[in-house]
């Protein structure tokens, strides 16, 4: 059997470039796609929220997966850290201009998936036995 080495097209609205493994938008495509990091940009799409809210918000992430999505989220420039100088100390997260551009794009995704979630799910279970 022969593999071919097929050259794909630009998808329209797209670049050539986001095939090739050294692409950057495979980074940010990894940050931003990734469970945790599309439901914080979500859970941070209608308002700002502090860390410990975000925490209780999103069922099932740990402290650890919370703190590096908002540092890497943060570091792309799509999530705000605001700092308040008070006692006890207190820290905000909200998207930036960028976040909330992305996460336009994100809530027709999200929409689609909630919608199609549970029979796309239930055709992957496995058939039931029927016994005679």
């Amino acid at each position: 059997m022969t593999v071919r080495n097929v050259q794909l097209q630009a998808i329209p609205g797209t670049t050539e470039g986001i095939f090739p493994a050294a692409c950057p938008s495979r980074t940010v495509l990894d940050h931003v796609t990734s469970k945790w990091g599309v439901l914080v940009l979500l859970a941070l799409s209608r308002e700002s929220h502090r860390w410990g809210e975000l925490r209780r918000g999103i069922e099932g992430i740990s402290e650890k997966m919370l703190a590096q999505t908002l540092r890497t989220l943060e570091r792309d420039g799509f999530v705000l850290r605001e700092a308040q100088a008070v006692i006890p100390p207190r820290v905000d997260y909200s998207l930036t201009a960028r976040g909330r551009e992305l996460s336009a794009h994100l809530l027709p995704l999200m929409s689609w998936i909630d919608s199609n979630a549970a029979e796309i799910l239930a055709s992957e279970a496995p058939p039931t036995s029927q016994t005679a």
